[in-house]
Formats: C-alpha cells, structure tokens, sequence
C-alpha cells in the first residue's frame, strides 16, 4: 500500500462540518477578560457529557465486539492523526500498568509515528495509505476491531487505515465528532461500528482539541475500561489485575490485600511477592488457601473472573 496522497485525499471545503462551523456564543472571544473566557470555556465543556451519553448504544454495539474478539486472543487498534491519534496512543499505553494486560492487546497508531506525539506532523494524515506500514506488521485477523478517531471525520490516513483493515476481515469502528451521513468516504469504505459524539461547534473554530477531544478521551475511557472489566480485570470495582510497577501502584494492590484478606500490611506485601506481583492471583491463594499454581488453574477454569470463584468483594 503506498503511503503517498492519492486522489482520495479531502482538499474540497469543509465549511459544513459541524467542527468548522462557528459557535454563536464564542464570537467575541477576543474580547473578553480571563475569567468569563474561563466561564465561556467551561460552559460549553459541562456539555460534553450529555454528547457522550447519547452515543452509549452505538459504543455498546462497538465494545461488545471489541470483548468478543479479544476473547478470542484478538485486538483493540486505534487508528488517528493529531489530537485523536495523540488520545489513542495515550489511551492504549495506560492499558498494560492499569489492568497487567501485554502491550499488544490495545494498541494506538497515530500519523507520523511516535514523534507526532510531540511535534505535529499533520501533513502526514493526508496520506490515504500512510497507515499501511504500521498496520501491516501487526497481522491484522478477524478477531481483531481497529478503531479510526477523527474528531472533523475526513481524515484520509484514518480512512485509509479502515480499508486496509477491512481487507483482513477485522472488525472496524469510527469515532467521530460530526453526523455519520455527512461523510461520502463512508459509501466507499464499510464502517461496522460508526460512533458520533456530536458536541457542536468550538468556542475557537475549528479547534477540535478542546470539547472533541474531550468527548473523545471520555469515549476511549468508556472502550476500554467496560472491555477490561468484562474480561476480569476488575473485581467489583477494585483493580485486581493491575501491574505493580511503580510505589503508588505496589500501595494500592498490598491495600487491596489488605482489605479483603485480613492480612497486616507486611503479610500482605509478601503475599504479593509470592503470587510474582498479580493481585488476583495472591487474592485466590489467601482466600482459597491454595498455593498459586492451583490458583492460576482456578482463574484458567473461570476465564480470569474472581467472582465465580470468591464472590463479591468485601465493602469498604
């Protein structure tokens, strides 16, 4: 796939995107003082919530299929250029510390590569075939959902990573900040999953930065969380399946311990040491009193889920 423009590339006017459009209530934003420019900003954010939430059946659709496929060893792929590619790659990278799962299984592509994330690179996300360089060495499959993220909805690398992705039978979604029907590139190329977060105009024009990319982290938060709960990572709502990798997250597992075995603090950090520093695995070896080959072989027979072996969590 040649990663060069093609005619594919959207250079007609985009004035009726709803992110290009002018937003009435910013437009003397030149003129105000520091604090109603504060208030301008915050208004229009406190209603980024209510966009999100009218999106959750179209993301329901979208994680359901994301859990399904990664049950069966398959991955979440952010495909995205700018501020959405940038969400993506942070979203993907808080994934392995989080929920202890190997870097591969949510993984985040932004035009440019790694450097973009720094230092804008936006020529590059005119490059309808831009992505197929970093898509190819991941051996996309079925099992797989990749994920395009653009907040305007245009962007030809993200749609040129959708095509790509359809041709090795992956599932596809696309999130997006402007009405699904006013894009013509979803008549060439098949979306599974379309999401819109349509949050309006920006109190700068055009800069999808602000409550696009709010809407956008709120909607990669939602994704993934849901999709690692229900994959076990979560007990209740403590996080059993995180990677004690630095002091605070080592606190919060012994914490964890602590407060649903019993077990002094010290006790504890043992107890995590034993189970080479995986909470639920340390949680079944106390509350099981089983050794921790035989509590992996309980969490293998139960599909890494703690409650059909323990129960609900204790209150705290």
């Amino acid at each position: 796939m040649s990663g060069g423009n093609d005619e594919r590339v959207i250079s007609s006017d985009r004035g009726h995107l709803l992110t290009e459009q002018r937003l009435a209530a910013a437009a003397a934003l030149d003129d105000c003082g520091v604090e109603e420019t504060l208030r301008l900003i915050n208004a229009q954010d406190a209603t980024v919530p209510s966009a999100v939430e009218r999106a959750i059946p179209k993301l329901t659709a979208l994680v359901e299929r994301v859990v399904e496929g990664m049950r069966r060893g398959g991955r979440l792929v952010y495909v995205g250029a700018g501020t959405s590619g940038r969400l993506g790659v942070l979203d993907a990278s808080e994934i392995p510390p989080t929920f202890h799962a190997d870097p591969d299984r949510v993984i985040g592509v932004i035009a440019g590569g790694d450097g973009a994330l720094r230092v804008s690179s936006e020529g590059r996300e005119d490059e309808w075939g831009g992505a197929g360089a970093a898509l190819e060495p991941i051996n996309l499959d079925g099992d797989d959902t990749v994920v395009g993220i653009a907040a305007g909805g245009t962007t030809p690398y993200v749609w040129g990573a959708l095509e790509y992705a359809k041709r090795q039978r992956a599932s596809t979604g696309f999130i997006t900040c402007v009405p699904w029907d006013h894009l013509p590139q979803r008549e060439q190329v098949a979306v599974d999953f379309p999401v819109e977060l349509l949050v309006g105009p920006e109190v700068v024009t055009g800069s999808t930065r602000m409550k696009s990319g709010t809407a956008t982290k709120l909607a990669l938060n939602m994704i993934t969380t849901t999709a690692m709960v229900r994959l076990g990572k979560v007990w209740g709502n403590l996080m059993v399946d995180l990677r004690a990798s630095n002091a605070k997250l080592r606190d919060r597992a012994v914490r964890t311990l602590v407060g649903q075995t019993g077990l002094s603090r010290d006790a504890a950090a043992g107890l995590l040491d034993a189970a080479d520093g995986r909470v639920k695995l340390a949680l079944v070896m106390a509350l099981k009193n089983v050794d921790v080959e035989a509590a992996r072989q309980l969490l293998d027979a139960n599909e890494q889920q703690l409650r059909p072996i323990l129960g609900p969590p204790k209150p705290t």
